[in-house]
């Protein structure tokens, strides 16, 4: 362990210099007012809307998504998710709670739901899928393992750099959003009551189990959840780094894989066996907040137990290749 903790310090160095980290934050204090400015907006037209009463708001959107029920231009898969939407919404009319006060923390645990299925992925992969073969590359790699030190010790020190970094980004994400959002919502909101529990049974939901917690509560667990998916996302990039030498295919993979994801979840209802593709998984989230499963039978144990598959194997085949192939020619 103390020949593994000057590695450590060496990747990490090397992480704090590569510029695509800083552009990660860029990036999200950029797109972040955008979503904040399109989200006031929203609110603004409901307000004049609506006159600032959410039960009349709440009433009208549940009433709008009973009406798309019947239409046949909706197909079958939105009318699930709008049946589940309109049980969900009227229990929160029954309990006089209003699920989208408006507030940083609120825009913070909604902004984090939407981004856990692609956006916190891509932010993850950029900084994941160089970390291997950016360094064969530039050549780098042959002067790091020359070294008096075992090579899964070397990929060891990447991988643990890699994960703290992930943990930087997903806990960052949270910061610049509840920062940037509050100044416009403002920062109240931690213990507003959420419901979860919400147990979707084909189209019906079972209300038994449901529960209010604080919405600071609820972060935590929706956090711990998003670190989870990003953890698992860039061990899957990083062995993607080991396999392929360009850094720029091993982003296009990952990229393509993370895409691919996104569009299963929504047309792959009815092929069961994609709900085995690590892709189809990412949005833990869902389930706190009662969210249909992209494919039926799924559910957050099922979808841990195949994210964890998937990123034992990763690391299962990076370490062999790693410490089996010849890297030096």
């Amino acid at each position: 362990m103390n020949n593994i903790m000057p590695l450590i310090r060496n990747e990490t160095i090397k992480m704090v210099k590569k510029k695509r980290l800083y552009i990660i934050f860029i990036v999200l204090a950029i797109l972040v007012p955008m979503f904040t400015y399109a989200q006031m907006k929203s609110a603004e037209n409901n307000r004049d809307k609506f006159g600032g009463d959410w039960r009349l708001e709440l009433q009208q959107a549940i009433t709008d998504n009973q009406n798309s029920l019947g239409s046949d231009r909706v197909p079958e898969e939105y009318k699930k998710y709008r049946t589940v939407y309109i049980q969900q919404m009227q229990y929160y009319l029954e309990n006089d709670i209003n699920p989208k006060e408006p507030g940083g923390v609120t825009f913070t645990r909604e902004f984090m739901n939407n981004a856990v299925g692609l956006f916190i992925p891509l932010l993850i992969m950029a900084i994941a899928s160089d970390l291997v073969s950016g360094e064969r590359t530039t050549g780098t790699i042959k002067m790091l393992l020359t070294r008096p030190v075992r090579r899964w010790k070397v990929l060891l020190s990447k991988l643990i750099t890699l994960i703290m970094f992930v943990s930087i980004i997903v806990v960052s994400a949270y910061i610049i959003c509840y920062v940037i959002s509050g100044a416009v919502f403002g920062y109240k909101g931690f213990n507003m009551p959420i419901f979860t529990g919400f147990k979707v049974v084909g189209t019906d939901v079972d209300m038994s189990a449901v529960h209010a917690v604080d919405q600071w509560l609820y972060m935590l667990m929706q956090a711990g959840l998003i670190w989870f998916v990003s953890v698992i996302v860039a061990m899957l990039a990083f062995m993607v780094s080991v396999l392929v030498r360009s850094t720029a295919a091993s982003i296009v993979i990952m990229m393509a894989a993370l895409i691919a994801g996104t569009i299963l979840t929504s047309m792959a209802a009815s092929w069961q066996t994609a709900k085995y593709l690590f892709m189809v998984n990412l949005e833990l989230p869902n389930y706190l907040s009662g969210g249909l499963p992209p494919i039926e039978g799924m559910n957050l144990g099922f979808s841990l137990i195949v994210l964890s598959v998937w990123g034992v194997a990763s690391l299962i085949v990076s370490f062999l290749v790693f410490t089996k192939r010849d890297i030096l020619n």
